[in-house]
């Protein structure tokens, strides 16, 4: 598998976009600022809605009310971050594909957006029974709280994909070679 991952990731490189973005003297940077800015939009409105289902903030408004309100504009920056996010893969995939770092963080993504697509649809389903209590039901309290926890977790491994601790080109433990995807040349 790791090796698909990098034959892949290899044929990206080759790319002339690929290149063009890596080596372009501010394109890299104003998509790499683009994807923070975004993150900070998007997250910061989810994080308000989590924190709202958790009864810590605004317990007198209703829940669903805040939750449709940011909804556009924290569903247009989830968007172009994953735009972003693309492009910032697409300008360095062979250094990127052996992150382990980076692999956890699409770990932790999948878990995010699945637990996503559940809350909302729970959230929606059973609105209207407890909409204006100061907390959510439980079942929602816990997605919530597991929203904040892999949030977090994808924003802190996103920012360690840049250190090179664990880099396929530094002497590592097997398992964690594996792990990182390295590929012997």
């Amino acid at each position: 598998m790791n090796e698909l991952l990098y034959q892949f990731a290899e044929w990206l490189y080759a790319t002339p976009w690929s290149r063009a973005i890596e080596e372009s003297f501010y394109l890299y940077n104003w998509i790499e600022t683009t994807h923070v800015l975004t993150v900070m939009l998007s997250l910061g409105m989810l994080i308000f809605i989590d924190l709202r289902m958790l009864g810590w903030v605004m317990p007198q408004v209703s829940a669903v009310k805040i939750a449709q309100r940011l909804n556009t504009a924290m569903m247009i920056g989830f968007v172009i971050m994953f735009i972003t996010g693309i492009l910032l893969f697409y300008a360095k995939p062979t250094y990127t594909i052996q992150s382990i770092w980076f692999r956890i963080k699409m770990v932790l993504l999948l878990g995010a957006f699945v637990n996503a697509l559940l809350f909302h649809k729970r959230m929606m389903s059973s609105a209207g029974s407890w909409d204006m209590e100061p907390k959510a039901p439980a079942h929602l309290r816990l997605g919530a709280a597991l929203s904040l926890g892999l949030w977090a977790g994808v924003v802190t491994t996103g920012r360690l994909i840049a250190y090179d601790w664990f880099h396929c080109y530094r002497d590592l433990p097997a398992a964690m070679a594996w792990a990182a995807g390295c590929v012997a040349d």
